[in-house]
């Protein structure tokens, strides 16, 4: 939320008081799940990245009510969610040549493409764009629930707007329960970091937000994406990914030094990394490559806000591949 005061319309008010379902990947509760969200009801689910909060793409009231429950600023696009290709065309106006080859290479996956939007698409889902942000999700229970909803499901992260994002059902519940319908429990996910968003509006991809898909999985030599064209992404104009306590980045080697030496002055601290922690630091797991610490990152910072720790460090990996993904996330914590 940052420094500014909230204050929920009557429809999060309402929500303040309502109880959420916990649901599970069964054919039944996925009903009742798809059953909401027809309805314009607010249902949380998993996915190969993180949980997503969904809502019925083309119902504006519906998709208000995700803005208002996440405390999310208005300007910021969703990703509309679908189930298989199939439905892309019901979304934009043009699946440009560029965009069918990605969606053939790397659909279901963990891959959003930005689009010119058709004039179907509300104007609160693009955020006020011309363009749509669109995906088909890598997750069976997502998969399954996207069919049984039967129409386009717009799906940001399942948490308060700034707040690190949820990889489990329980984070989902920490910062949302009594404001959503309901959330079905799929487990932890499996990449732990945000979608790659890609515009492939033109004849090469430019990268717009780094996630799971690599640029050398893309091909993308270099970075052309200005100012203008991130603004087409979501999760990169506004805070995010911020725990409580105070995020700290230390260079490869050097994590469990800063965190020995932050608690040798009375901080309290937990630390990511590498190596095992040094006595009196909190471990709050331990990783070998990027992709293990992109899986780790979230749940680590929610583990750190539960301990009470008012520092976690974390060490950096590579700036390449997954690992600029991972370094963004990591810097916009944080800043």
């Amino acid at each position: 939320m940052g420094d500014r005061e909230y204050r929920p319309s009557l429809t999060a008010l309402l929500r303040d008081s309502m109880h959420t379902r916990t649901l599970t990947a069964t054919d039944a509760d996925l009903a009742t799940a798809g059953d909401l969200l027809r309805a314009g009801r607010l249902v949380a689910f998993p996915t190969e990245t993180v949980y997503g909060l969904g809502a019925n793409a083309l119902d504006p009231e519906a998709v208000r009510g995700v803005f208002e429950v996440k405390e999310r600023p208005a300007d910021n696009p969703l990703i509309v969610h679908l189930p298989d290709l199939d439905g892309l065309e019901r979304l934009v106006r043009e699946v440009t040549p560029l965009a069918g080859r990605i969606a053939a290479e790397f659909w279901p996956g963990p891959l959003t493409m930005v689009l010119e939007a058709r004039p179907e698409v509300p104007k609160v889902t693009t955020g006020g764009l011309t363009t749509v942000a669109v995906r088909v999700p890598d997750h069976p229970v997502a998969i399954a629930l996207l069919r049984m909803a039967a129409v386009p499901v717009a799906a940001p992260s399942a948490n308060r707007s700034g707040r690190p994002s949820p990889t489990t059902a329980a984070h989902v519940m920490a910062d949302l329960a009594g404001r959503i319908d309901a959330v079905v429990d799929g487990g932890r996910c499996v990449f732990g970091i945000e979608s790659t968003v890609v515009d492939v509006r033109g004849e090469h991809p430019v990268v717009l937000r780094e996630g799971a898909v690599t640029r050398e999985d893309l091909g993308v030599v270099e970075q052309r994406a200005g100012a203008s064209d991130i603004d087409a992404s979501p999760g990169t104009r506004h805070r995010h990914y911020q725990p409580s306590c105070r995020v700290e980045i230390a260079p490869a080697g050097t994590a469990a030094a800063t965190a020995a030496g932050l608690a040798g002055e009375g901080v309290s601290v937990g630390l990511l990394a590498t190596c095992e922690p040094p006595p009196d630091v909190a471990g709050l797991g331990r990783f070998d490559h990027a992709g293990e610490l992109a899986a780790l990152l979230y749940a680590a910072f929610r583990d750190g806000e539960e301990a009470g720790l008012d520092v976690i460090v974390v060490e950096a990996v590579p700036d390449v591949g997954v690992g600029r993904a991972v370094m963004d996330r990591l810097r916009r914590a944080s800043a």
